[in-house]
C-alpha cells in the first residue's frame, strides 16, 4: 500500500476535524439562488480603485453602500461608481440599508475588529489579506461566523487562476513526479501612500509574502513546520499620510516550509526589492514560482496574482513547453465577486477560510521562528488538494 495512503492518528483526527468544520459551515444553498448579492464596502483607499470598478460590472453584484473614515473618500467613491449610500463609520454602514456581504478593504490592522463587527451584524465577509491580525483571532472569527450562520473568506484569490489549476493538476497527476522543492518570490520598493504597511501588525509577509504562501501551500499541501529569518532593512520610511516614520514590521523576509508531503519550499519577500514590474505586475515574463520534482519541473511566468503562463519540462519532454497562457477572467481583485457568485449560485468557491487561516499561521510561525531562532511547528490545516 502507498505510504501516503496510511494516515497517522493525528492526521486522521485532523481530517475528521476538517470534515466537522465543513459540516458546521452554513451551506451556500440556503441563499436564494441566482439573485444579486448586495454589497457594503468599507475602505475607499487605493485598493478600492480596483475593486469597485470590477464589482460594478459583475452581473451578480448590487453595490449598496461604501464607507470610509475619511468621508470625502466615501462620497467620491459613491459618486464615481453610482453607489446609493455612503457613510463615515462602520456602525452607520451596518445599521443602514441592508446588504449581504461586507467587503473589507481597510488597513490590515483593522481587519479582525471590523470583520467581527460585520459577523455579529449577520453579514457574510470578504476580507482583504489578512482576515485577522493573529491566527487565534482568525479562528475566533470563523467560530463566530459558524455560530451566527454566516460565512467569512479571506484574500488572496490566487487559487482561482487557470495557471494555478494547471500546476495543481500536473502535480496531482504525477506529471513532475514526487515534488521535492519549490521557490517563490515577490517584492518591490514598498508603498508610500500609507504608514500601516510598516507599523506593528503590517509588514511584507502579510502584504506580499501572503500570495506566495497561499500558492505554495495550495499546490503542495498544508505546512507542518517553518524556519524563517526576518528583519527591518530600511529603518525609516517617508509616507504620504504621516511623513517620516520608524519601521516596526519586517520589510525583509525569508521563509522555509516543510509540507506534510515532505516537500520543502521557500518564499522570499520584502519592501527593498528593485523590480520594475513589482507593484503593477505588467510585463513580468520571468518565473516567480518554481517547482521541481523527480520527473520534471514547472515555472509560473508572471506573479501568482497576475500570471501569464506555466513553463513545464518533464522526462518525456525535456525541452518543455509553455502552457496555460490565457488568464481568462482571472484578476487579483476578483475575490469579492467570486464570493458574491458563490452566494448567488450556491456553488462552493475554491477560496476557503481554513486556507487563509493556515497562511496566517505560517506568517505568525515565521515571526516566531525569527524571535526564537528555531523551527516552529504548525497546528492548522485545510482541505487539500484545492484543485482535484
Amino acid at each position: 500500500m502507498d505510504n501516503q495512503a496510511l494516515l497517522s492518528r493525528q492526521e486522521f483526527l485532523t481530517q475528521m476535524g476538517l470534515l466537522g468544520m465543513a459540516a458546521a459551515l452554513v451551506p451556500l444553498t440556503t441563499q436564494a439562488e441566482n439573485r444579486k448579492i448586495r454589497i457594503g464596502l468599507i475602505g475607499c483607499g487605493s485598493v478600492s480603485g480596483m475593486y469597485l470598478p470590477h464589482l460594478s460590472k459583475s452581473p451578480v453584484v448590487e453595490l449598496i453602500s461604501v464607507c470610509d473614515i475619511k468621508q470625502e473618500r466615501a462620497k467620491a467613491a459613491a459618486d464615481k461608481y453610482k453607489v446609493p449610500h455612503h457613510f463615515p463609520h462602520i456602525d452607520q454602514l451596518l445599521s443602514g440599508p441592508s446588504f449581504d456581504l461586507l467587503v473589507n478593504l481597510t488597513n490590515m490592522q483593522e481587519h479582525g475588529r471590523l470583520n467581527r463587527q460585520a459577523i455579529l451584524a449577520g453579514k457574510h465577509v470578504w476580507s482583504e489579506k489578512p482576515m485577522a491580525n493573529t491566527y487565534r483571532e482568525g479562528r475566533e472569527l470563523l467560530d463566530l461566523a459558524i455560530e451566527k450562520k454566516v460565512r467569512i473568506w479571506g484574500a488572496p484569490a490566487v487559487v482561482n487562476s487557470p495557471q494555478f489549476a494547471f500546476m495543481a493538476k500536473a502535480i496531482n497527476e504525477g506529471k513532475i513526479g514526487k515534488v521535492a522543492a519549490a521557490h517563490a518570490h515577490y517584492g518591490h520598493l514598498g508603498p508610500t501612500w500609507s504608514a500601516f504597511f510598516y507599523e506593528r501588525g503590517g509588514g511584507s509577509l502579510p502584504d506580499l509574502g501572503v500570495y506566495n504562501l497561499a500558492t505554495l501551500s495550495g499546490l503542495l499541501g498544508p505546512v507542518k513546520s517553518v524556519v524563517a529569518m526576518t528583519n527591518v532593512l530600511t529603518t525609516e520610511r517617508q509616507v504620504d499620510d504621516k511623513g517620516k516614520i520608524k519601521v516596526e514590521a519586517e520589510d525583509n523576509a525569508m521563509v522555509v516550509m516543510q509540507h506534510a508531503s515532505g516537500a520543502l519550499s521557500h518564499v522570499q519577500c520584502g519592501f527593498n526589492y528593485f523590480d520594475p514590474y513589482g507593484h503593477e505586475g505588467s510585463g513580468q515574463e520571468k518565473p516567480t514560482v518554481s517547482i521541481v520534482g523527480t520527473r520534471g519541473a514547472m515555472h509560473l511566468i508572471g506573479y501568482d496574482w497576475k500570471p501569464f503562463g506555466v513553463d513545464m519540462a518533464t522526462i518525456d519532454d525535456e525541452k518543455g513547453k509553455r502552457y496555460a497562457t490565457d488568464a481568462g477572467t482571472h484578476v487579483w481583485e476578483q475575490g469579492a465577486s467570486v464570493i458574491a457568485e458563490a452566494l448567488s449560485t450556491g456553488k462552493e468557491p475554491l477560496i476557503a477560510a481554513e486556507h487563509a487561516l493556515h497562511v496566517l499561521e505560517i506568517i505568525e510561525a515565521a515571526r516566531e521562528s525569527q524571535a526564537k531562532g528555531r523551527r516552529i511547528q504548525l497546528t492548522s490545516t485545510f482541505k487539500w488538494p484545492v484543485v482535484v
